[in-house]
Order: C-alpha cells, then structure tokens, then sequence
C-alpha cells in the first residue's frame, strides 16, 4: 500500500502539511459537506485498513458501524460550527477486525465551508498500559503475600505432614487412607506455596541477548511434543528483530504459560489454531515507575489462539492472581507472565473475542550493557 503522503505529494516534492500530517499517530480524516473522504493520513489508511485512494471514492459512513454516533457528530459541527468531542466510540465492523474503541474529536475547517475534521485516538493502548499498571500492583500484593507464606504456613504443614507418617505406621488400612489424603493433600498446598515464592524473589535478573524466534521455536517444539500435539501452529516472524536483552529461561516461562493457556481454551477443536508472531511496532510508549522518562517498547511478541476467547468478566481481572477458569487451576500463571515481563521493563496485554484471543507482549530494546535504546523519531 502506498502512503497518503505519496498519493497526495505535489510534483515538486512532499508538501510539509501532509508530512506533519502523516507524521501524527492517530488517524486523521477531512469529510465533505456529502459525508465523501477528500484527505486521510497514513494512520487513517492504517486504521480502515484501506489506502487513501480507496477512502476518497467512499464515504464516511461505508467505513463505520451502521447508526454510529460519529454520523450525527458531523452533522453537529456543521449545524454549530464548534469542536465536539466524544470518547468511548466503538468503530469496529468486520472490515477492520471487530471492537475498536476510539475518541472522537471533530472540528470544522473555515476555509472550506461545511468541511469537517476528524481526528480519532484510539483507547485500547492507555488502557492496557493503565490496567497493567495495576497488574503490577497486584504482583506487588502477591510478593509480600508469598514471603509471609513461606514463614507462616509451609513450616506448620511440615509438623502436620510428619505427624499424619507417624500416624501411618500404627494405622489400620481404613484409616491409612485417611494418613496419606493428609500427606497429598500437604504437599499439594505447598507447590502452591513454591510457586507463589517466585513473586517474592528480588535477585537481579540475569539478561543476555535472546534471539526471541528461537525462545518460541522451541515452546513450539515444547507444546507439540506433548499439550498442544493436535492443534496446528503458525509462525509470522519478523527476521529483521534485534536480539531480545532478557533471560532466556523466564522467556520460555512466559510463553509456555501463554501457549498452555491456548491449548486449552482451544481444547480438542478439529481446527485448533495458534499463531506466534512477531512485529516491530513504533508508537508505544509507557512511562517507567519513579521516572518521568517514558520508554518505547516497539519489540510486539503474539500468541493467537481460535478458542472460545477469554469471558468478559474476567477481562479486567486476567492478569491478577488467582484469577482462573480452570477447575484446578491456581490462578497464578498470568500473574507471573505479568511479572516476569514487568520485571523486563514490558507489558503484556490481552485482546479477546471469540475465535481471535491475542496474548501481546511488548518489550523495550535494549542495547548490550542493559541500557535502554533510546526510542527512534517515527517513536
């Protein structure tokens, strides 16, 4: 697809107002007093999933849900000649994959009567980066949560684990069965105490330069070796990646947690898909606790799975611990991948519909010495 800027350049060169304007982040569009596309900038192009060409032989409202609040937001602003606004707009159709959840900012153009523009800024990247500010929040709760357990509760379960074997040895075989359900049972809570200790662990992490694809060739080699041998995988990597400055070892973590998670919303689908992908990604910045420094994270790692997708209620909690649909699940899986990549100076978010539930992970670059690339201009 060529760029709007492209399209639109005068013969002498690229005029200055469409370079600032396709240098902008948030799709931007000017809609005749006939509700027809005259100009769009490349984020705009990004956004309907079309290039400029193809907007400006349309109209508006071929490109947004049937009855959209933004049809009657043009009519406002050329009845009153003033700005409106408008937040929380869903502007998602099949044409540009589902839910997007936008500000709307229109405001006329005096120099062309009836004319409005229409600037949208998507809401789905602050509230990720809000709500895993508050992931982190809760991974903080469980690290002071597991240090008190491992005090407070593994050191009675040993007493109670060793009473019940004294017990067996003089026991009958009715009540030995009663001796060893004490036993399992103590061991299984503390594996639960265990896995909890990792919040709590605050040594340093130990980093090198990881080659992020072969990280997931091999959960992929992992999975399809034993959970995930029925369900078809999918690679989309981008070559070009720089190395990844992390541990090897809690990436696989990560991303074995997210494909298990797959693998079992999939379930026994016959068409049970999961795509890993990875991508350079510009644009998203997250401001870093204590500083006001904010750091790019353009490194994007997906797994895509085609299950049932994650239950709306549970959205807003998915990353908290002890947070499951699984009968026997802990709860605890999400809330470590949060921390891990936390930890890393990235977010992790979820994207879920049916058929399309997408685990993303962005990351910061960082160069060999554990500094962080500072971000590039088109950042």
């Amino acid at each position: 697809m060529r760029s709007a800027v492209a399209e639109r350049a005068p013969p002498g060169g690229i005029g200055t107002a469409d370079a600032v304007l396709d240098a902008l982040p948030h799709p931007v569009v000017t809609v005749a007093p006939d509700g027809r596309v005259v100009e769009a900038n490349a984020a705009a192009e990004a956004f309907f999933e079309v290039g400029a060409t193809v907007l400006r032989r349309h109209r508006i409202h071929e490109f947004v849900p049937f009855g959209s609040p933004l049809l009657t937001l043009l009519d406002q602003v050329r009845n009153r000649g003033a700005v409106v606004n408008e937040y929380r707009v869903d502007l998602g159709t099949p044409r540009n994959g589902g839910e997007r959840i936008v500000d709307i900012y229109v405001a006329p153009l005096p120099e062309r009567p009836d004319h409005v523009v229409v600037v949208l800024q998507e809401r789905s990247i602050a509230d990720k980066i809000d709500r895993q500010l508050t992931h982190r929040g809760a991974a903080r709760s469980v690290t002071a949560l597991a240090a008190m357990l491992a005090h407070e509760i593994k050191n009675p379960l040993s007493g109670i684990r060793g009473a019940a074997q004294l017990l067996e040895q003089a026991a009958g075989d009715e009540d030995r069965v009663l001796t060893r359900l004490i036993c399992e049972e103590t061991d299984r809570i503390v594996k639960i105490v265990d896995r909890m200790e990792i919040f709590s662990d605050e040594r340093p992490v130990e980093r090198e330069a990881v080659n992020i694809h072969a990280v997931l060739e091999h959960v992929k080699r992992l999975a399809t070796a034993g959970f995930a041998r029925h369900i078809r995988f999918v690679e989309e990597y981008d070559p070009s990646l720089p190395p990844v400055f992390a541990n090897r070892d809690q990436l696989v973590q990560v991303f074995l947690n997210l494909v298990k998670n797959a693998a079992e919303s999939i379930g026994g689908a016959a068409d049970g898909e999961i795509a890993l992908t990875t991508a350079f990604r510009p644009g998203v910045r997250l401001a870093m606790p204590g500083s006001s420094a904010r750091v790019g994270l353009p490194l994007e790692f997906c797994v895509r799975d085609n299950g049932p997708g994650v239950p709306e209620d549970l959205m807003p909690h998915l990353f908290d611990p002890f947070v499951t649909t699984k009968p026997t699940g802990t709860g605890l899986g999400l809330a470590l991948v949060a921390k891990i990549i936390g930890d890393h100076g990235g977010i992790v978010e979820c994207d879920s519909q049916p058929r399309r539930t997408i685990f993303r992970v962005l990351m910061p670059i960082f160069d060999q010495a554990g500094g962080l690339v500072p971000p590039s201009p088109e950042e």
